[in-house]
């Protein structure tokens, strides 16, 4: 499919569309936690494949490949924005066993990471990338990727902290609960 697409077949080329689409349009999401914004900016990461796709040498490589495409596309985006410097935007990083309701605190406590820390965080946890990967792939030094890393890290364990003193019961995931809790864990007056 790869080397039909690389050989200027639209039809496969819409077919890798179709089966990579779901994953880079998450990518996008957690980085940007707009989902207009994310489909637009895979939108962008797809029209370089298409336009780069001659380039690829391996075929074998396609799926790194395309995730760093998507990556530059975000980082183009930040730089345009000046995000990179200074950013409000929420995002998260999908846990094993999220709730909706983690998956909205986890977005809250990305969102106050700074925009570099945020992006360092969801390359090393969502995209599983190494520290030197991540340094690699957004020309950071090494040691300001694992520092992001670890002062992220250790801002979101603060900031979920409740996560980790609240087991999670059968009761939390029921939305017509009776309790009188909310998802920090702490008592509603």
């Amino acid at each position: 499919m790869i080397s039909l697409a690389r050989e200027g077949d639209k039809d496969a080329f819409a077919e890798l569309v179709h089966r990579r689409q779901a994953d880079i349009r998450q990518l996008m999401r957690r980085f940007s936690n707009d989902h207009a914004l994310a489909d637009d900016l895979s939108q962008q990461a797809f029209l370089q494949a298409f336009i780069k796709i001659s380039s690829l040498k391996d075929y074998r490589a396609f799926g790194g490949w395309l995730k760093r495409l998507a990556i530059n596309t975000w980082l183009q985006h930040c730089r345009k924005r000046d995000l990179l410097s200074e950013s409000d935007e929420p995002e998260g990083i999908p846990g094993t066993r999220e709730t909706p309701a983690m998956a909205i605190d986890l977005d809250a406590a990305l969102s106050t990471l700074k925009s570099k820390q945020r992006l360092c965080i969801v390359l090393a946890y969502q995209e599983g990338m190494s520290h030197q990967e991540i340094s690699d792939l957004t020309t950071l030094p090494l040691g300001t990727v694992k520092s992001h890393i670890k002062r992220g890290t250790e801002q979101l364990k603060a900031s979920l902290a409740a996560y980790r003193n609240t087991p999670i019961t059968n009761t939390d995931l029921d939305t017509d609960s009776d309790t009188d809790s909310d998802t920090t864990g702490d008592s509603k007056p």
